[in-house]
């Protein structure tokens, strides 16, 4: 039995290894000096004052202007062609959806741009759509005087000047910061090699030091959004003139994969890992890096959307998954190496229609002054909806007015069935956050937005309270009248905590206590 569990480990260990590039690493190929910043003398385009490009620029400037209009030259800003960009890492790049650009799939480039990306799918009116963004991008890929991470590949943000000039762009999009401080990828791939080698659970190694990587990264992220501005005004744009949005990242994986009814099983369905890890990494580490990308935004004073809760419900398997598990493609590269696997726990094509909608919306809001917004799938219906608020400030504690406890999810668990109950309330306690969606008629938990406060057995007198698939039935439908919580088809009934501690369950209202809730 020994030799047999040495053998199962060190082929554990060689494939854990081969993880080193999961969630888009850093890049393969050795850092190349960028091209610089741009010139300061002034030039015209359209009435505007830009700032010339570096020959080096200038010339792939007017090589792409003569694709487009058939002359090299700057052409007015009123003339141009109206263009969309994406820039950033693998999370925007379309790397895990499958289909890729030619050059971008190895063996040399490893960006992998993908043509069902979100930027090429949106509803913005625009005659062309650019995909800058590539795997394993930190903001030194990006901002001005940066590093190539390839020899065929310029530095993002000298990509941008060069689209700013030949066409006039309605919106960039902007996904950064999981490869700079933060290395998330590494930390994945920690993760998946600690379960694969049972090393046991990966949170304690991290969690103490998870917000410290935040607030480092948070700086980096700042500067380069202040770069892309700068980049812009030296081409003769005004803040106003275009929308630039900046992308909180949605969380790949969660713990509820037992709930799905068709759940294949971690290794057949690439959920790979502790389900404590993954608990962690959903209501915790995305959570926290949310609120650093935040608040970068609002330093910066570009439009910010959260779609940290945007794949809740369609975590790697989940039902209708929108990203795509551990995945090793043995035959790119041969011999397989660490980028055969890559392509795990990003995105897939269903992940980047999501975005696509999403940014659309976003697009739309800007138009009427929204700068600041959230995007989720409400009923897990696969179409995901704007909502112009922020879920850090709208998920709050339920406390009872009798017991002067919060209601809980039950041991912090967020399946299907679990108990909502009261509990001593204890501070930024995920299990005690709830947000009622008053369009929707929906309790939210705290954990997830797949899951909805729900009487068990239907709505009548005495039925407990749990947690369920948000789908907008009816015993999942509340009203907020004052203080108390009532079914929304029998407003008699109240939501009642009988014990401080005690299962929360529907009763006849009566003005007690019990049934007032603060929050």
């Amino acid at each position: 039995m020994a030799r047999t569990r040495t053998a199962r480990t060190r082929s554990a260990t060689a494939l854990a290894a081969a993880l080193l590039m999961v969630c888009g690493g850093a890049g393969a190929a050795a850092a190349v000096p960028g091209s610089g910043a741009e010139t300061k003398a002034g030039a015209r385009a359209g009435g505007s004052v830009s700032t010339p490009l570096s020959p080096e620029l200038e010339k792939i400037r007017a090589e792409e202007a003569r694709k487009l209009y058939g002359s090299p030259d700057v052409r007015p800003m009123a003339d141009r062609r109206t263009s969309l960009i994406s820039l950033g890492d693998s999370e925007i790049s379309g790397e895990g959806v499958g289909t890729y650009e030619p050059g971008t799939d190895g063996p040399d480039n490893w960006c992998h741009r993908s043509p069902d990306a979100a930027v090429h799918r949106t509803g913005v009116a625009a005659d062309v759509t650019y995909n800058v963004a590539c795997s394993g991008a930190s903001t030194e890929n990006i901002r001005i005087g940066g590093t190539k991470q390839y020899a065929d590949e310029l530095v993002q943000s000298d990509s941008l000047a060069i689209k700013a000039r030949n066409t006039r762009l309605k919106q960039i999009m902007l996904v950064v910061g999981a490869n700079d401080d933060l290395q998330f990828g590494p930390v994945m791939t920690d993760c998946v090699t600690r379960y694969l080698t049972f090393q046991g659970p990966c949170e304690p190694k991290y969690d103490p030091g998870w917000q410290a990587r935040i607030d480092g990264l948070v700086p980096k992220v700042e500067r380069t959004v202040g770069d892309l501005r700068t980049v812009m005004r030296d081409a003769g744009y005004a803040d106003g003139d275009y929308q630039l949005v900046l992308m909180a990242y949605p969380s790949p994986i969660g713990p509820d994969i037992k709930d799905n009814p068709k759940f294949p099983g971690k290794l057949i369905g690439g959920c790979v890992g502790y389900t404590s890890d993954a608990a962690w990494g959903r209501n915790t580490a995305v959570s926290k890096f949310e609120k650093g990308i935040r608040q970068a935004a609002a330093r910066t004073g570009v439009s910010y959307l959260d779609a940290s809760r945007l794949f809740h419900g369609h975590e790697v398997c989940m039902e209708n998954t929108w990203a795509r598990g551990l995945y090793v493609d043995l035959s790119n590269p041969f011999p397989p190496d660490s980028n055969s696997v890559r392509q795990s726990f990003h995105p897939n094509e269903r992940g980047h229609g999501a975005f696509a909608t999403c940014f659309t919306k976003m697009y739309q809001a800007g138009q009427q002054g929204v700068r600041e917004a959230s995007c989720a799938d409400p009923v897990g219906a696969g179409q995901p909806r704007l909502y112009q608020l922020a879920w850090d400030d709208v998920f709050k504690p339920l406390r009872n007015a009798g017991t002067g406890s919060c209601l809980d999810a039950d041991g912090a668990a967020s399946a299907v069935g679990t108990d909502v109950r009261g509990w001593a309330c204890g501070a930024d306690k995920r299990n005690q956050q709830w947000w009622y969606d008053a369009a929707g008629k929906a309790l939210y938990a705290g954990q997830t937005h797949d899951r909805c406060v729900q009487s068990e057995g239907g709505v009548k007198g005495g039925a407990g309270l749990e947690l369920g698939n948000c789908s907008g039935a009816a015993a999942q439908q509340f009203v907020r009248d004052g203080s108390t919580i009532r079914p929304a088809s029998d407003t008699g009934l109240c939501v009642t905590l009988p014990g401080a501690e005690a299962r929360a369950k529907l009763a006849a209202c009566d003005g007690s206590a019990a049934q007032r809730f603060v929050g």
